[in-house]
């Protein structure tokens, strides 16, 4: 009997040029086409979009969501998603700063990770993404290649951009002109 096959949706990043792939967005290009020589099926992929960085990150990313196929379970492939960012050159640093690649699972067709359980232990792997409802850099992507992913909660990804969306509207009304 073969493995169960799960989707998942993964958010990719990169703001630091690679010495053998480049600009930050064919980094994201190349850590694609790892995951796929690893033997992770890559269905679908986001347009790359360029976002400012958050906090000390210096210059702005390159993100990307894309949608892939495999049999590993959320903690092997959060493994291989680790192994590919350090063969990209990628060591830990400072929280929020620059990188040379950045993927994180953002969804699972399984749902939640752990199973069972509202919130995962601090630092553990925890699907969804903790915090990628909130992030216009992973939502706007990830919209482009699942809008009717449903998310625990109910909400589908295209309905989470919108909210963010209008936030951003509501935001950018209230700043005062200067």
């Amino acid at each position: 009997m073969e493995p169960p096959i799960h989707r998942y949706a993964i958010a990719l990043g990169s703001n630091r040029r690679h010495g053998r792939h480049g600009s930050p967005a064919r980094v994201i290009a190349a850590a694609l086409a790892a995951l796929a020589a690893a033997g992770v099926e890559v269905a679908a992929i986001s347009p790359t979009i360029h976002t400012a960085a958050l906090g000390p990150a210096g210059r702005g990313f390159a993100n990307a969501a894309a949608i892939v196929r495999t049999p590993l379970d959320p903690p092997a492939l959060l493994a291989l998603l680790k192994r590919t960012e350090r063969a990209f050159g990628r060591r830990r640093g400072r929280r929020w700063g620059p990188r040379v690649l950045d993927l994180d699972i953002i969804l699972w067709s399984g749902g939640r990770w752990p199973p069972g359980q509202r919130r995962a232990r601090p630092g553990a792997l925890a699907v969804p993404h903790a915090a990628f409802a909130g992030r216009g850099f992973v939502v706007r992507p990830l919209a482009a290649v699942a809008p009717a992913w449903r998310v625990a909660g109910g909400h589908t990804v295209a309905q989470i951009k919108a909210r963010l969306d209008r936030r951003k509207r509501m935001d950018a009304r209230a700043r005062p002109a200067l």
